[in-house]
């Protein structure tokens, strides 16, 4: 959506984003701020690039004492691994869907389709709008709610098992094994970053990241176990 709007055409949209994530801002210029990519903001300093940095970090403080206290049992590296996929862009862009704020996001016109890293960000920066505006327990909550299907899925047994989950689906329905391709390596040696797909047959599922190779693998089919999942349950009439 573009940015050069009428004032209560801007007005309606905050109010229908209020609405979808269910908070009501008493600063509503802070939250047009959460919808404004850097395209359509007269500085880079008026778009939401500050807020996604805030909120990142607000939102990776409740998926720990989240992780924490729900899985007492659990050891360090199954509970980084857990956070990984929880605050990783695609489960935020995922999240953005499900909120239903993609037709909301103030954009220049030149951008015809709204990619996941301008869902992630929007979901990011709301975490730090709710945060800066109602404290650390609104947000607290709002993640809660927002992120709940993400947080029913992401159990502790499956944080090594994706991989292994998959080739079982796909062997047991399709008849094919499971390959990973490496779409992407960014950022110098000590510090690289890997962009992994799924790939069976002719279908290549949504990429998963990570700083192993490993890491993006188990993401990667995290993905596309939930994508066969969900194609499952969408073409089931009792479901």
């Amino acid at each position: 959506m573009d940015l050069r709007i009428s004032s209560s055409l801007i007005d309606d949209l905050l109010s229908a984003c209020e609405a979808r994530i269910s908070y009501q801002f008493r600063d509503r210029v802070l939250l047009r701020r959460c919808l404004t990519h850097s395209s359509s903001a007269e500085t880079r300093l008026d778009s939401n690039e500050r807020l996604e940095f805030l909120g990142d970090s607000v939102l990776g403080v409740v998926i720990c004492e989240y992780l924490f206290q729900n899985f007492p049992e659990q050891r360090e590296g199954q509970m980084t691994q857990m956070k990984s996929w929880l605050v990783s862009r695609q489960t935020c862009a995922r999240v953005a869907r499900l909120l239903n704020v993609e037709d909301l996001i103030l954009v220049g016109r030149g951008l015809q389709s709204i990619p996941d890293s301008i869902l992630s960000a929007v979901v990011e920066s709301l975490i730090a709008g709710v945060y800066l505006d109602g404290g650390f327990e609104a947000a607290r909550q709002f993640i809660y709610k927002a992120f709940q299907e993400e947080l029913a899925l992401c159990r502790p047994e499956d944080a090594e098992n994706y991989k292994s989950q998959l080739q079982e689906i796909t062997q047991r329905d399709m008849g094919k094994t499971p390959e990973y391709i490496v779409l992407e390596e960014t950022g110098p040696d000590h510090a690289r970053e890997f962009f992994i797909a799924a790939r069976v047959g002719d279908t290549t599922f949504e990429s998963g990241r990570g700083r192993t190779k490993k890491e993006a693998e188990q993401q990667a089919a995290r993905n596309a176990v939930i994508s066969l999942q969900s194609h499952v349950t969408e073409s089931d009439p009792t479901s």
